[in-house]
């Protein structure tokens, strides 16, 4: 159904923001058979939603003229501030036209000022669960009145814990009003709170079930689990997006990401939960007047933020589940533009990753990491785009022109064009330099000097732990304070691997390996490293050429069998994009 059956003033606004015609779930929810009814949606995200609602609510709210504002008509609840920020701004400018006094009430902000914007009268309330229960309990909040409930995002808010805070504002409304309720998912608990409260609710899906989001692309590169921030500042470097968000699990690894993308150059900003709304509302208007390109947020944080220039997504951290990477990756791709999203995956995560992108319907492609070279071409290809395009006449001014005919009066014209790329070079961020195993040159282990008299180590995670060099070598680098050139042949077995290092740095490397391990430990550090015989296969080739084995010292002890009955591994379990610091305060 075209926008022109709705009330004049809102199709004008809809006609001023460039709608021409509905998307797929505006144009369900003003179907003839939604008129008068309750209604249970599950669309993406950023198919619109915030329009959805706001255009099924229009012909009844304006329908008989605009009553004064008073006691609220409409209350639009939403899981976050920045949600509900954006639900206020859209509703804003789609009823600016009627009329219609809005209403915001939003954890961070002064109540005070609310509760007396409240007393001044409002036509639609939009708010967060938490802050609007506090102002019905003080009695500043009014939903006599109401005609229309809306819950934006409902699976979100049972999942952050407001089910209590829902029910007591659903039950102080009045039993004859219409409840629209937008979930992008439908688990069990939405399909009991519709129940209760919703009457004969209409159930409207614009999402097709046999495939992820159309409008965005997936990549998974699968790398070392201590190379995450290398992999970050190298994908942030390949895609130059011009606007993207980072997704870490806490707090603190968003901290110390955000904190090492600055001190490499980006410009970035943070969201989590230990901000301030003022801070939060300065980092959001960076990204949208361009001052920032990069956001590192959490989960919770980032929830409804919507950006236009948003294209690219980064998991930084594996999500949890299928739902929470479907809301992640749905930051990008709205409103019919295009995104990428890009899962960074711990090689020992691979296959739990897989899994989940079945679950999802989501079909990625796996890319190994752009590597150094790979960037650099990209820039050259970039820097080549932007300086061989044609200039505007009307930006160029006089001052601009003198200015080019004195360098070319001083300079050769060489020597300036290497000025602008040294200058244009100097202002991005240098990539990291990964090493990529996933070749068979990257795989092949080269002939180094020094190696004529090795010890022999063994590990006790095998191929049944995922071992795969892509880790281990960094893995062996960290315990063992050494460097990858210090490394000989790796045998990995099923169950146990067995490496060399050159007999001459044997004793620091095993001090080293006293230092940094932990009995019991759930990360790399509680893998057990010892000194052990070469494996079977090794002792027997000596033994055919006619060498006896490299054996470690006396003093140490020697396996060569089966395992041990240790605890087993599934692989380092530092798979944190951050080395430092503890892995605590998990946000939503």
């Amino acid at each position: 159904m075209p926008f022109s059956t709705l009330p004049a003033a809102v199709a004008e606004s809809l006609a001023a923001r460039g709608y021409a015609d509905p998307t797929p779930v505006q144009a369900a929810v003003l179907e003839a058979e939604a008129a008068g009814r309750d209604l249970l949606v599950s669309a993406q995200t950023g198919s619109g939603k915030t329009v959805a609602f706001g255009v099924a609510m229009a012909a009844d709210l304006l329908g008989d003229g605009l009553t004064p504002a008073g006691a609220p008509l409409a209350l639009a609840i939403a899981p976050t501030r920045e949600l509900a920020l954006q639900v206020s701004r859209e509703l804003a400018w789609l009823y600016e036209k009627a009329g219609l006094r809005i209403a915001t009430c939003v954890g961070g902000m002064d109540p005070s000022r609310e509760r007396r914007t409240l007393n001044h009268g409002a036509h639609i309330v939009v708010g967060t669960p938490g802050r609007l229960r506090d102002h019905l309990e003080r009695g500043a909040l009014d939903l006599s009145a109401l005609r229309f409930v809306v819950l934006d995002e409902a699976d979100e808010m049972l999942d952050m814990g407001f089910r209590e805070d829902l029910e007591e504002l659903l039950d102080a409304t009045p039993a004859e009003r219409r409840t629209l309720l937008f979930s992008a998912t439908m688990p069990r608990p939405i399909a009991a709170l519709a129940k209760q409260y919703q009457n004969n609710a209409l159930r409207i899906s614009t999402i097709d079930e046999r495939q992820g989001h159309g409008d965005i692309s997936y990549e998974a590169v699968a790398i070392s689990p201590n190379d995450t921030e290398n992999a970050v500042i190298n994908l942030l470097r390949f895609h130059e997006a011009e606007t993207a968000m980072l997704f870490c699990a806490t707090r603190d690894n968003v901290r110390h990401l955000h904190a090492t993308l600055v001190e490499r150059g980006f410009a970035a900003v943070a969201l989590s939960g230990e901000h301030s709304q003022n801070e939060r509302n300065h980092a959001i208007q960076a990204l949208r007047d361009g001052r920032a390109r990069i956001c590192v947020a959490t989960d919770v944080a980032a929830r409804g933020i919507d950006i236009p220039s948003l294209s690219l997504v980064i998991h930084v951290e594996v999500p949890r589940d299928a739902e929470t990477l479907q809301h992640r990756s749905g930051r990008t791709g709205r409103a019919g533009r295009k995104g990428t999203a890009v899962l960074v995956v711990p090689y020992p995560r691979r296959r739990r990753l897989e899994e989940m992108l079945r679950r999802a319907r989501i079909d990625a492609t796996w890319t190994p990491v752009p590597g150094a070279e790979q960037i650099r071409e990209r820039d050259r290809v970039r820097l080549l785009e932007v300086l061989l395009a044609p200039s505007d006449p009307e930006d160029t001014s006089e001052d601009d022109i003198a200015l080019a005919d004195t360098l070319l009066e001083k300079m050769e014209a060489r020597d300036i064009a290497l000025a602008l790329v040294r200058s244009h070079r100097k202002a991005l961020p240098q990539p990291e330099d990964l090493i990529d195993l996933s070749s068979e040159e990257g795989r092949r282990q080269p002939r180094r000097t020094g190696f004529d008299d090795v010890a022999w180590f063994r590990m006790d995670i095998g191929r049944r732990q995922n071992a795969d060099p892509r880790w281990l070598l960094p893995l062996l680098c960290r315990r063992g304070h050494i460097t990858r050139n210090e490394i000989g042949a790796i045998r990995i077995g099923m169950q146990e691997t067995f490496f060399q290092v050159p007999r001459a740095m044997e004793e620091r490397f095993r001090a080293a390996l006293q230092k940094t391990a932990r009995e019991g430990a759930e990360d790399e550090s509680g893998i057990r490293i010892e000194p052990s015989e070469p494996p079977r296969e090794m002792a027997r080739t000596n033994r055919r050429q006619g060498n006896g084995p490299n054996r470690p010292r006396d003093d140490g002890p020697r396996h060569g069998g089966p395992r041990h009955d240790g605890p087993r591994h599934d692989g380092p379990r530092s798979g944190a994009p951050h080395r430092k610091g503890p892995r605590h305060h998990r946000e939503g």
